[in-house]
């Protein structure tokens, strides 16, 4: 018994020995990486340390601004939704995955198209290895496409690599978007050619009109299905949004489904219509269900 708990203090301090080393070492390196990005601790200055109650305070303050904001970007995305019109009258080109594509071919017959110029090409930093590392975080944020285009939008990339050159890319980097080749002067013609940027189109049948570019910091905010429906002509077709007169809406939330589920879900589940529409009701009435279920089990 002895000679064990001798062994098992060994191998104790052994561990304990490791242990302090592995932290020295953490640490060290943590300065060094902290003195790499130049932040030093003590020149911090940061924000007052307060109670739970004078944090809560300074949080409903700035509440406030930050609904002014939303409600700004709502009225933001509700004139651009009035914004006029461009045809676009020349017929562009693009190589896909099957070969030859237009630019009507892109919307996949959906209404509304969202054009991203990404470069990834030769010259480009990173080729042929990566595309731009700026477009390649962007590409990183974009929400799955399903949800937009349950909403009649679809999302497409633009570079002018060789498609071989981009499925290659899109393996690696675990992409899914649609990514199509510039064959001609789109990127010249729409204001991408030398810079990223989102260009928005419209399908009305055969005719097609460009509706809204947004580029530089403005292209930060991509990614999520709503900041790309926001920069759309019809919006995220909700009901509580202020558009023009005909425009598409449904009930908030009730067009929402899981993103495999679009297709096979054709009806709103009557359990999600009780949430959407009396979500502190349907949590009681949930609770009030369990609780008869365990009384009676």
């Amino acid at each position: 018994m002895v000679a064990g708990a001798a062994s098992t203090g060994g191998i104790l301090a052994v561990c304990i020995s490791k242990f302090k080393k592995q932290r020295r070492n953490d640490m060290a390196t943590s300065k060094e990486r902290d003195k790499e990005h130049g932040i030093g601790h003590l020149a911090m200055k940061t924000p007052p340390i307060v109670s739970q109650q004078e944090w809560e305070a300074a949080r409903q303050q700035l509440l406030v601004k930050e609904k002014a904001f939303t409600r700004s970007r709502d009225a933001l995305a509700a004139e651009r939704r009035r914004m006029p019109w461009a045809a676009v009258e020349k017929a562009y080109e693009f190589e896909g995955p099957k070969g030859k594509v237009s630019l009507l071919d892109l919307f996949e017959g959906r209404r509304q198209l969202i054009v991203y110029r990404a470069f990834f090409e030769p010259g480009v930093f990173g080729w042929p290895d990566h595309a731009c590392r700026g477009c390649s975080l962007g590409a990183d944020q974009v929400a799955h496409l399903a949800h937009l285009n349950a909403r009649d939008t679809t999302l497409a990339y633009a570079s002018r690599a060789p498609q071989a050159d981009i499925a290659r890319l899109k393996a690696r980097m675990e992409w899914n978007m649609p990514w199509y080749t510039i064959t001609d002067s789109f990127d010249k013609d729409f204001g991408v050619d030398e810079w990223h940027g989102h260009n928005v189109f419209f399908r009305d049948g055969d005719k097609v009109f460009r509706t809204y570019f947004i580029n530089n910091r403005g292209d930060e905010a991509m990614g999520t299905t709503w900041s790309y429906l926001d920069i759309t002509p019809l919006g995220r077709q909700e009901a509580w949004e202020d558009s023009p007169q005909g425009y598409p809406q449904t009930r908030p939330y009730e067009w929402w489904r899981w993103h495999d589920s679009y297709d096979t879900e054709t009806t709103t589940d009557p359990k999600w219509v009780d949430i959407i529409t009396d979500p502190y009701g349907a949590a009681a009435r949930r609770r009030e269900a369990e609780e008869k279920g365990c009384s009676c089990s």
